[in-house]
């Protein structure tokens, strides 16, 4: 259970951390705000999660610890969200396919036997509606806007497709958890997953990708590149300044 909950909550936290680098540079004033929101959800979900990681691992470790002071091989996110945002059709296609994810994942997880699960579940389940439907609403857009912006949205696709599978897969153990009712299998959320965005890309008449190649490393502390970076941002007033408090 313990590293399922990391890697939930580390998602979260590098999501919210890349779309909060769109604060004051969104298109336009309210799409601005609208993806800060966004970004404010999945830190508040990153939270949610390591409280409850402080409470399963009971070794001392606060939620700071556990987001700002572990080192990069620590981290269990998937890859997909430490992707550069790139311009605007890249970052709204990878809040896009995580904010589908997380619609699979919440879902299931409202119906956890858990209750510290299933509480998170559903308050999430709210914010990540909302997530799906402002992203399907930009993705319709740039696929039926200008030539510009599909051709940007299709390079978009190529640039991060093959990061995607990254998201389903599993942490050590998670197999006993499915089996216990306390978290959804990563297979089904795959295939519904998959389902769904076949369906929203027909409607935006775009071509499903025909690449089953993904990335390796996903859930075992295997990063990208750009990660490094990430973390040195995040973590600077921590390292900074140990144990500072505000």
């Amino acid at each position: 259970m313990k590293n399922y909950i990391l890697k939930l909550a580390d998602d979260s936290l590098i999501m919210g951390q890349r779309l909060a680098e769109w604060c004051g540079k969104g298109p336009y004033l309210e799409e601005d705000i609208a993806l800060i929101n966004i970004a404010l959800d999945q830190l508040g979900q990153a939270n949610n999660l390591y409280n409850l990681a402080v409470k399963h691992f009971a070794d001392g470790r606060s939620i700071d610890d556990f987001a700002m002071k572990r080192v990069e091989k620590e981290y269990l996110n998937a890859q997909l969200v430490e992707m550069p945002n790139g311009d605007y059709a890249q970052t709204i296609l990878k809040a896009y396919f995580f904010a589908t994810y997380q619609l699979f994942l919440y879902e299931a997880l409202s119906h956890s036997e858990d209750e510290d699960l299933k509480a998170i579940g559903v308050k999430s389940l709210k914010e990540v509606k909302y997530h799906y439907t402002h992203t399907e609403t930009w993705m319709r857009i740039f696929a039926n806007g200008t030539d510009e912006s599909k051709q940007r949205l299709l390079e978009a696709i190529d640039a991060i497709w093959e990061y995607t599978g990254g998201l389903f897969d599993e942490v050590e153990g998670e197999e006993n958890l499915v089996a216990l009712n306390l978290i959804p299998s990563a297979k089904q959320l795959h295939a519904a997953w998959t389902a769904k965005v076949k369906e929203d890309f027909a409607h935006f008449g775009l071509e499903y990708p025909e690449s089953v190649f993904m990335q390796r490393g996903s859930r075992k502390g295997i990063h990208t590149e750009y990660f490094g970076y990430i973390l040195c941002e995040l973590q600077y007033m921590q390292r900074t300044y140990p144990d500072c408090t505000w």
